[in-house]
């Protein structure tokens, strides 16, 4: 996607090109024209199982489970992108399938466990999510509260998440608990817990600001009973599991944020070229020229760090440090065009119907989740020394 003077980006190649046409056209058939009510009924699970048609929900899973088998983070990266310019609230829903939740499931789980839920993941027959954050902490992920506790027949876990993005609507959901209280963050363990299971209650999705076709619920377990196949990857290393798999995370955080803005702006330039003021288009006055001049430079050279990133990751060399960059300044950027987007509009950037004032309001959650910005800054200051 390109907007004013297009940035040319060199990272992609035909095949890569032919996969953002075929997403444009499912979003363009099946998404956008309901967008609205989506935002009040929330993703049907029939999208689901429309993109798992598709071939979108697993790319990187083996053919043998019917995903894509294709080991190229460029294609995650495109579906990121043409679902976030569509929707903010769609991008988030459908990477912690197959951007966040994938990973785990490819490089943790048994043969049995993929066997068990590959198969369905790739077809939207199983919608996933991940349960790190909790109502007394959210970025500090070794403080975590829930507990799993050892049995002769495997574990019982009580506790609670929140904000959990497809939380109500998920079949399966990696659940982070403390299996060891006395190793700090190296007493953690990943379990997958099923819907369904006694005492997991997916309790209804959370009121929010914005992004209202996302689910972003609650979970409440309470005496939930599991055997040892729920556990995912090994006992007491749930943290560093979740180290390893953040990086991805919060590049595809950082690339949403880009794109979410980035169809914004290009509305928004078309709308300074047609709204006329004092005899002249409001992206002529010089003000507003130099606003938006300023957006187009800062988007794009957003774009060329972002793109460096994604070449990085696809050849796995992303260092945490770099993907704490892109997250922070990606979601600093979005904030910094939606806010000027919304000003160019004038009173119909606050109305609801127009995307520049849903965009405004769905984007500010992107400066928070996947670790604050500010651990992020703090990441990146350790990594300096300091």
């Amino acid at each position: 996607m390109t907007f004013g003077g297009a940035l040319k980006r060199d990272i992609f190649e035909e095949e890569h090109d032919a996969f953002r046409d075929a997403v444009r056209t499912f979003l363009t058939r099946s998404v956008v024209p309901r967008y609205d009510e989506f935002t009040r009924t929330g993703v049907p699970r029939e999208v689901w199982l429309e993109a798992g048609a598709q071939g979108f929900l697993g790319p990187q899973v083996p053919q043998t489970f019917g995903g894509g088998g294709v080991d190229d983070y460029r294609f995650n990266a495109i579906l990121t992108e043409e679902l976030a310019a569509v929707s903010a609230a769609l991008a988030s829903q459908f990477q912690i399938q197959y951007d966040v939740v994938a990973p785990y499931l490819l490089e943790l789980a048994t043969d049995e466990q993929k066997q068990r839920w590959l198969p369905r993941f790739c077809t939207g027959e199983l919608i996933t999510a991940i349960a790190m954050t909790e109502p007394a902490g959210g970025s500090d992920l070794a403080a975590l509260e829930t507990r799993a506790e050892r049995t002769d027949d495997g574990w019982v876990i009580n506790g609670s998440k929140t904000f959990i993005t497809n939380g109500s609507i998920a079949d399966l959901v990696i659940v982070a608990a403390r299996t060891d209280a006395t190793k700090g963050s190296r007493g953690i363990t990943l379990f997958a817990i099923e819907a369904g299971t006694p005492g997991f209650d997916q309790a209804h999705p959370l009121r929010k600001i914005g992004q209202h076709e996302a689910d972003t619920s609650e979970l409440f377990l309470t005496a939930v009973t599991v055997t040892d196949d729920a556990v995912l990857g090994q006992v007491d290393r749930g943290f560093v599991h979740l180290m390893e798999r953040l990086a991805q995370e919060r590049l595809g955080t950082a690339i949403a944020s880009l794109s979410h803005a980035r169809a914004i702006f290009a509305e928004t330039l078309d709308h300074a070229k047609q709204r006329h003021a004092f005899g002249q288009p409001i992206g002529s006055l010089q003000h507003n020229k130099f606003q938006l001049a300023e957006l187009q430079t800062l988007a794009d050279v957003t774009q060329a760090f972002l793109d460096r990133c994604i070449t990085s990751h696809t050849d796995g060399g992303l260092s945490p440090v770099d993907a704490a960059k892109a997250k922070w300044w990606a979601a600093d950027v979005q904030g910094r065009i939606l806010d000027v987007c919304l000003q160019l509009h004038g009173g119909y950037g606050f109305m609801w119907e127009y995307r520049a004032a849903r965009a405004w309001v769905d984007g500010r959650v992107a400066r928070i989740w996947a670790g604050t910005n500010e651990v992020m800054k703090e990441i990146i200051g350790r990594d300096l020394g300091l």
